[in-house]
Formats: structure tokens, sequence, C-alpha cells
């Protein structure tokens, strides 16, 4: 089973095999979490993006870290450039990075609040796509030990936290219903 961990901090300092960048389809490196991904880890990293690009909204796309301390980046592509981010764009190109990810062997990932901000989908949906998308992944037996959430800010923890909360709830009442 997949461990779900949710911590505030830095993706970009993660020391696991895969980080996720909340992607445009054209893989340009921009603003937020892809420019963070960018200062950081090199110019290499936008160079395999500008090889592999453009690709499909809701699709994801595997390069080097650069200079991260990960393996890989994987980039979810959850909206076109200038775009917006819809909960089946997020839940598609999430899907595809857990894809890419057991492809490439990896025993941890860790992901930011993908569709937030700049794809403008609140924070409260993002979790609970985003949430609902890893427990599905765990139940369906990926690859992965470890999905590490990753939120910049307390307030954004915090709002991951209790979505993650309530939805533990749930299925404690459903197992106790099915009695």
């Amino acid at each position: 089973m997949t461990r779900i961990v949710l911590l505030e901090g830095d993706i970009t300092c993660q020391e696991v095999d895969a980080i996720v960048n909340a992607a445009n389809s054209s893989l340009v490196l921009g603003s937020g979490v892809a420019g963070a991904i960018d200062n950081r880890g090199g110019p290499s990293i936008g160079e395999e993006c500008a090889a592999h690009g453009p690709i499909e909204v809701g699709s994801a796309a595997v390069t080097g870290a650069g200079d991260l301390a990960a393996r890989f980046v994987i980039h979810a592509a959850g909206m076109p450039p200038g775009g917006q981010v819809s909960e089946s764009s997020l839940r598609s190109s999430l899907r595809a990075c857990f894809a890419l990810a057991d492809d490439a062997g990896c025993e941890s990932i860790a992901i930011p609040a993908i569709g937030a901000g700049v794809g403008g989908l609140s924070m409260q949906t993002c979790a609970e796509v985003l949430l609902a998308e890893a427990r599905r992944y765990s139940e369906e037996g990926g690859n992965l030990a470890e999905i590490r959430f990753v939120l910049f800010g307390e307030p954004a923890f915090r709002l991951f936290e209790m979505v993650n909360d309530a939805a533990k709830v749930e299925a404690q009442m459903r197992k106790l219903r099915a009695r």
C-alpha cells in the first residue's frame, strides 16, 4: 500500500525519485512551481522540456532533474498556456504522472498543489482531486511506496490536512455502516 504524506515545504528541495511540476502543455517553465524548478534545477530541465513539448493537456512528460535532489521531474500538463486547469485535466495529468513514475521505477514522488494558483482551481478543489487520485492509485496497487504532497505555506498544508482527515473519517464511517 502506498503511503500518502503531507508536508509543508519547498518541493525543489525534496529528496525523492521524482518531483511533479505543475506544467502547461507547451512545457515552457514559467512562474510558480515551474519557475522554482527552473531556477533551482538549472537549464537542462528547460532544454529537455523544449525537446518534449508541446504535449496534450491532461498528459505528462518526464525529464531529468538537473541540479535538483530528485532523479526526475514529471511535468503534469494540466492546462494550455495562459489557460486554466479543470478537474478533469488535473485528474488525467496526475494519473499520467503516476504511470510515468511507475515506468521509471520510482518509489517516491513529491507533488505540489497542481492547479491552484496560476491554474485557477481553488485550493479546496485541488486538494480534493489530488488526494482522491492518490488514494485511488494506492488502492489499485500502484508501485510507489510514498506519495508526498509538498505544500507551499501553512494555509495550503492545513487545507490539504483537513481534506485528508475528512476522507479518513468518511472511510471509517463506511466501514462502521458495513458491519
